[in-house]
């Protein structure tokens, strides 16, 4: 058995989930690199990582190099004197950085690679209306999601599944993942696979474009959409009500196949109850974010929010 020495790089609360599970099981963890403190908030004070505020909870060695390269990052790096490299979550790591242990750095990607490499895996499986995703080990190289694959582990994705859900199932399955790679390569019984070549579906960043609703796309696609980005970054377009022109979230739907007898986008609320006429049915609104104010139930909405006859989602 080989005596590992594991350095840990991760950020955010997917990363922990991980971490988490190593440090639960005994594995030597000799120090977490993570990102540097970030302005957030309205008084955009600097906040530390959730990988961060979890590290110093266990007072472990802890680096935020702002540079990857930097000299003196990678001369304290080498003093831990680790033999293997852990990363969830991250960034693209430098040749120089992957490259120093001696067992090798390996990624946990949210996804079965091949498919979706990038950035959002998670959001864009629930989008696409997957049925399954996963999680995958493998070992780093010089391009992204690209290296040999160490293991897998495959998790079905329910009808009703948002990217959140999706997220917290996913990090408990990786967390057992990454135990079990470290296991493997503990024991010197890992064998990596070349990743197969052949037509991929993406998991590119997520921005204003692609986080839109199109109501004249099918209805069981948008419904696909706002549950991929529930609860972050959620999917917005305009409301167009009382005269106005308002930029609104959406956070949570439901989709029935039904005839409503309305253009795409127009909006009618019953009771308590909102829905959007959209190709092929109806899709009810359950959850969703004015401008300037909280996320909120539909039904809490309609209790102060009034929609005129003409309103529409554009």
């Amino acid at each position: 058995m080989r005596d590992l020495r594991i350095v840990f790089m991760g950020t955010p609360d997917f990363a922990v989930g991980i971490l988490k599970e190593l440090m639960a099981n005994g594995q030597n963890v000799v120090g977490v690199i993570t990102a540097p403190d970030k302005p957030a908030g309205r008084g955009r004070k600097l906040k530390a990582s959730a990988v961060k505020q979890y590290a110093q909870e266990q007072n472990l060695p802890l680096l935020q190099p702002e540079k990857l390269k930097d000299p003196e990052f990678l001369d304290a790096l080498k003093q831990w004197d680790a033999n293997l490299f852990v990363v969830v979550a991250f960034r693209m790591l430098p040749e120089v950085v992957w490259a120093m242990p001696e067992y090798g750095t390996f990624n946990l990607h949210a996804s079965l690679l091949p498919e979706y490499r990038g950035a959002a895996p998670i959001n864009w499986a629930v989008i696409n209306g997957e049925t399954k995703t996963g999680v995958t080990t493998f070992f780093i190289d010089a391009k992204i999601d690209t290296g040999a694959i160490i293991a897998q582990k495959q998790l079905p994705i329910q009808a009703d599944e948002t990217a959140g859900s999706l997220h917290d199932k996913l990090m408990l399955l990786g967390g057992q993942l990454t135990l079990e790679t470290v296991k493997l390569i503990e024991a010197d019984e890992a064998e990596p696979k070349p990743q197969p070549e052949a037509e991929l579906k993406a998991a590119p960043k997520l921005h204003a474009a692609n986080t839109r609703i199109d109501w004249n796309a099918p209805g069981q696609k948008i419904d696909w959409l706002i549950r991929g980005l529930s609860p972050y970054p959620a999917a917005w377009c305009e409301l167009l009500n009382n005269g106005d022109t308002l930029k609104v979230k959406i956070l949570g739907c439901r989709f029935e196949a039904a005839s409503s007898g309305l253009e795409s986008g127009q909006i009618r609320v019953d009771k308590k109850e909102l829905w959007v006429a959209v190709n092929g049915g109806k899709l009810f609104i359950t959850n969703m974010q004015l401008p300037g104010k909280k996320r909120m139930p539909v039904s809490e909405l309609l209790n102060g929010y009034q929609f005129d006859l003409a309103a529409k989602f554009a």
